[in-house]
């Protein structure tokens, strides 16, 4: 390694500073550029999170740069272009001495960086400590002389902290602390696709697809903050009770936040009741009217058989529904408890195209 650059700790204990600042990532990301900046005078800079929807980076923070350059550093083809010179793989910063290319072969610098007047820069892969990519630092100046060695490697070993400083789901953990009983989790994006949740296992219930994940996204879409209701463990499962499902709201302060997380815990003491029972109180708390419900549900299947052994008195009862599983308790169970907006009274006269019923209709059609 070179020597540390002048005031290297100094700026190492501000970015550690700002990391751990409350804030917006915005607000973080911008703090951030006055101190690099005295590791490397740079004329332009910025810090580009990837979308998880879309191969483009998204620019956090970005100043110096034009119109033209500025489009072409958030689009697809740039993104290619970093993945084709190996920023990502190496988690290295490198400068365009560094790149495994000439500069006229790489189109950012034939077509855009050099014809605005810069002669180097660096660029470093940004990765949180649990090993997500979250996007790059890229600096631009207009002299060959920087960034040095010494700034290039430093800079390299802050990439962790500058990562924590605009990783999303800072603030977000925070949120889920709410659920302090999780057992299962994932973030969804504005897509409506899940990604890991940091720290959490995934769950069956929450793959991309799901009843439970189609329901989130649709409360979370429509504004609601927070939502949570019981749901029956998929078939097959060691633990073939309930698990409560909460899904979260996000801030959306930008583009980059997720639209919210869905976190999986125990469901407590149910009290002995049955399914069929706890969707039927989901729904009265719900705020659905007697004829909904009755609607929704219909009878409750039976159909009476007598075998050896069995007194005439008694029934087994069986599901006679086509596609229905084995009984009741494969069935998801309305929600229990939700809260965000204010509830209303469901007035439709189809109650199965509310949003609860076709996640009854998926669970009864054994969909997972």
């Amino acid at each position: 390694m070179a020597d540390l650059p002048a005031g290297g700790l100094e700026v190492a204990l501000e970015v550690g500073r700002i990391a751990s600042a409350a804030g917006s990532v915005e607000q973080r990301a911008a703090a951030l550029l006055a101190p690099l900046r005295r590791l490397v005078p740079f004329e332009a800079a910025g810090i580009y999170l990837l979308d998880p929807d879309l191969p483009v980076h998204i620019p956090v923070v970005s100043c110096g740069y034009d119109d033209a350059v500025a489009t072409f550093l958030a689009s697809p083809a740039h993104t290619d272009e970093l993945e084709r010179l190996g920023l990502r793989q190496r988690r290295v910063p490198m400068r365009l001495g560094d790149l495994p290319a000439a500069r006229e072969q790489i189109r950012a610098w034939s077509e855009y960086l050099w014809p605005a007047g810069f002669r180097e820069g660096l660029g470093v892969a940004l990765f949180t400590s649990d090993g997500r990519h979250l996007g790059i630092l890229g600096m631009n100046t207009d002299t060959a002389r920087h960034p040095t060695e010494a700034a290039r490697d430093f800079i390299g070993m802050l990439a962790p902290m500058i990562a924590n400083a605009v990783d999303p789901l800072q603030s977000i953990s925070r949120l889920a602390g709410m659920v302090d009983d999780a057992v299962a989790g994932i973030v969804l994006t504005r897509a409506g696709s899940p990604l890991p949740f940091p720290g959490l296992p995934p769950h069956p219930l929450l793959v991309a697809g799901s009843p439970v994940l189609v329901l989130a996204v649709e409360w979370l879409a429509a504004g609601r903050v927070y939502s949570s209701f019981l749901h029956p463990q998929p078939a097959g499962h060691a633990d073939q009770s309930y698990v409560v499902v909460t899904a979260l709201a996000c801030p959306t302060d930008s583009p980059q936040d997720p639209l919210g997380v869905v976190l999986l815990s125990p469901p407590g003491d149910l009290h002995g009741l049955s399914a069929r029972q706890l969707e039927i109180l989901g729904l009265i708390v719900d705020g659905w009217p007697n004829w909904c419900i009755a609607a929704a549900l219909g009878p409750e299947p039976t159909h009476r058989q007598h075998s050896p052994g069995t007194h005439p008195g008694q029934a087994r009862r069986t599901d006679t529904h086509r596609g229905r599983g084995p009984g009741p308790a494969s069935r998801p169970v309305h929600a229990a408890r939700t809260a965000g907006r204010p509830r209303t009274r469901h007035q439709t006269s189809t109650p199965q195209q509310t949003l609860t019923s076709r996640l009854s209709r998926a669970g009864r059609e054994n969909r997972w």
